[in-house]
């Protein structure tokens, strides 16, 4: 396989998936990337997002039957969605003790897990409700 050269859109595109709270959506990706790029198409996002996804350098989350992506490496981890302001958080620990190879009734054997909490992020819940 031969090396892909580096553009500056890429090396966008990845600092923003580098710095993001957690998976971003494709518009959010390219309404970040466009602080440095603002010419910076959302085709162009597309084809990064597929190139970066086949090289492992990333990865698709689905929630809620929308494709995010994040940065692979990141460990064993679940996600947090705002059902205020729609933003999805990397959670660092895990809510539940599910380890593979669990036997749950019924003789289903456990290979992994994926947990996504809703609720409020703290923004939202300081912030005054209209009543």
């Amino acid at each position: 396989m031969t090396a892909t050269r580096s553009t500056r859109q890429r090396d966008v595109i990845t600092r923003v998936l580098d710095g993001a709270e957690g998976p971003l959506a494709v518009g959010e990706v390219l309404i970040r990337a466009q602080t440095d790029l603002p010419g910076l198409g959302v085709a162009t996002v597309y084809r990064t997002l597929k190139l970066l996804t086949e090289q492992g350098h990333i990865h698709p989350v689905t929630l809620d039957g929308e494709t995010r992506y994040e940065r692979a490496g990141r460990g064993h981890h679940h996600h947090f969605s705002c059902t205020g302001c729609g933003r999805v958080f990397t959670l660092h620990t895990c809510p539940v003790a599910l380890p593979s190879g669990t036997v749950y009734p019924g003789g289903f054997i456990v290979e992994a897990h994926e947990v996504t909490l809703y609720g409020r992020c703290p923004e939202c819940a300081a912030a005054p409700t209209d009543a």
